[in-house]
């Protein structure tokens, strides 16, 4: 078993690689364990494609934020001699919080007693998404969040509410075309659409708590035009998954199978990656996405995971 260890030296506010370094010296001594430092945007998907196209059994150890993850999943998709993992040390860090204790993967030394699971993935036009895709206000927000994260006392959710408050300046709905299955569900102006394999993002925001990452199921929430005060009224409620509260203008569907097109290109949030289209199809594909995670995360309110 080779244990790759792939740090993301810009993730969070500062760079913590020497302190990652030691850790990994420290707790795995002894073990088969490689270490590589990302040196530009993408090089983390290569690295991992490299460890994939190997063959040799591999655990990668995505060190840093949901983005860190995100982009080694581009890489890890496919091949069976890899499982991946994330290291949080990002500012959001909302992967992780599917599980009943989170807390579990910051400490290095949890990983010497692991278990590996296949979850649901979602594929996004020619990439992936672990957790959630949103497109719309939403997207807006969450690809402008690194912007202010960097910011003093503007870390997790803080970041996300001041990218809200500029994005409602901006201005709040825009036309869009939503197909579930095939069928044309909304045709006008809406505020977003948020498509869940997972449950949190925005650095704390919940918006379906419910979604299971194991059932093959996409929980899409598809938000009407409403007011620049009206936002700022739900976001309260949204961000706790309280979205049965409004139901004249929020919808809740349940399927496999999502796509959206709207007149310009427009952000779609790739768990906080950023891509830009006029037309995205999101399929979940189940259990496509090969995860260890230490014992040390799981209690029995996740073990519906299995």
């Amino acid at each position: 078993m080779r244990h790759f260890f792939i740090i993301n030296p810009i993730a969070g506010k500062e760079n913590a690689t020497n302190a990652l370094k030691q850790e990994i010296a420290d707790v795995f001594s002894g073990e088969q364990v490689s270490i590589a430092v990302s040196q530009h945007k993408g090089h983390i998907t290569e690295l991992v494609r490299e460890a994939g196209e190997s063959g040799i059994e591999t655990r990668i150890y995505a060190c840093g934020g949901d983005g860190t993850f995100n982009e080694a999943l581009q890489g890890a998709v496919g091949y069976e001699n890899l499982s991946l993992t994330s290291i949080p040390r990002g500012s959001g860090n909302d992967f992780i919080k599917q599980f009943a204790n989170p807390g579990g993967f910051h400490d290095l030394s949890n990983f010497t007693e692991c278990r590996v699971d296949d979850f649901d993935l979602m594929q996004v036009n020619d990439r992936y998404s672990a957790n959630i895709c949103s497109v719309g206000f939403d997207a807006r927000i969450g690809t402008a969040i690194d912007a202010y994260r960097r910011l003093p006392l503007l870390n997790g959710s803080r970041a996300y509410t001041a990218s809200v408050v500029v994005n409602l300046i901006k201005g709040v709905a825009k036309h869009c075309r939503v197909e579930i299955d095939g069928q044309v569900v909304a045709d006008r102006k809406l505020t977003l659409v948020c498509v869940c394999n997972g449950s949190w993002y925005g650095g704390g925001y919940n918006p379906v708590p419910d979604a299971d990452m194991t059932d093959g199921i996409l929980e899409v929430l598809v938000v009407e035009k409403v007011s620049r005060l009206k936002v700022a009224q739900l976001i309260s409620a949204y961000q706790k998954g309280q979205y049965s509260r409004f139901p004249e203008l929020i919808t809740h569907y349940r399927t496999n199978d999502v796509r959206i097109v709207t007149p310009e290109p427009e952000p779609v949030n790739l768990d906080g990656e950023l891509l830009m289209t006029d037309d995205v199809q999101i399929t979940v594909l189940p259990r496509k996405m090969r995860l260890f995670s230490p014992l040390a995360a799981w209690t029995e309110k996740t073990e519906c995971f299995t």
